[in-house]
């Protein structure tokens, strides 16, 4: 009776992993739990079952699946989302079947906006600011651990910046319809002396992290250039324009007595005898008659 028993649990135990064996879990790609997908972009989730008599059944739920967005054959649903907006987020869950045996793989689907439009106050660094500010506009998720800034000088974070914590507040653009509602996030630092000479630009760093996804935007802001630095080009030109007018006053007075020795018909003075191009000077005259020596 021992060895008969045994052998029967040895037998089911048998037929029980041949089962297991011949079916295999849910493929879906892409693997992870949550899937990001930008604010307006698409995306595709492919759920696979394998059954040894080709019976598999696969289908996404959680979906309203009047919109077309799922594919569905044997052994294979593909979900479709198209321009997400953020009320595509949610859960999605694929439900196969397989000789009377059901299998199911949750999905979260999270949306997200997180375009490179970063401004910063002030634009340009001043010594003696004591802050700067940095907003990122149209985002989504602004949970903290989504959305993260950082001050930056030389690669590194600058030591002893203060973080004043982030301001959220709805964008100003009313939504229409059924667009979706966007935020702007400010960060604000208080600074630390910044020594002499001062760096030639701090940068803000804004970061969204989210499951299987980080991605970073960086905006300077530079250092103004001190007063003195601007000083030798403002004085190179309001010197230039001081000599043209210094030198086109005598050039007038000499031309008004060159024409008017000229319509007189006298000689030229003395010191203009020995100026080149001597016919020129018949041209003033008018008469085209050469000039004589005395």
């Amino acid at each position: 009776m021992d060895c008969g028993l045994a052998l029967l649990l040895a037998g089911l135990l048998g037929l029980l992993l041949g089962q297991s064996l011949q079916v295999k879990p849910l493929q879906v790609e892409p693997p992870e739990p949550v899937v990001a997908v930008a604010l307006g972009a698409s995306r595709q989730l492919t759920c696979r079952l394998t059954c040894a008599d080709r019976g598999a059944a696969v289908q996404w739920r959680g979906l309203d699946t009047s919109l077309g967005a799922v594919q569905s054959d044997t052994g294979r649903s593909v979900l479709t989302v198209r321009n997400a907006s953020l009320s595509a987020a949610g859960t999605r869950v694929c439900v196969g079947s397989c000789g009377g045996r059901t299998f199911q793989h949750t999905v979260r689907l999270l949306v997200y906006a997180f375009p490179d439009q970063l401004t910063v106050s002030p634009e340009a660094l001043v010594p003696g600011d004591p802050e700067v500010a940095c907003t990122a506009h149209k985002v989504t998720p602004v949970d903290p651990n989504a959305l993260s800034f950082s001050l930056l000088v030389g690669g590194q974070e600058l030591e002893g910046a203060q973080a004043l914590g982030p301001e959220v507040e709805e964008e100003e653009e009313e939504p229409q319809g059924d667009e979706d509602v966007l935020f702007r996030v400010t960060e604000r630092w208080r600074l630390p002396p910044l020594g002499t000479p001062v760096p030639s630009a701090l940068y803000c760093q804004a970061t969204m992290r989210l499951p299987g996804l980080e991605l970073s935007h960086r905006q300077a802001i530079p250092a103004s250039k001190p007063a003195g630095d601007q000083l030798p080009a403002a004085l190179w030109t309001s010197s230039a324009v001081l000599g043209l007018l210094l030198l086109a006053l005598p050039t007038y007075h000499l031309w008004k007595r060159c024409r008017h020795l000229a319509e007189d018909g006298t000689h030229p003075p003395a010191s203009l005898r020995f100026l080149p191009q001597v016919s020129a000077w018949a041209g003033l005259r008018g008469t085209g008659v050469g000039i004589s020596p005395s």
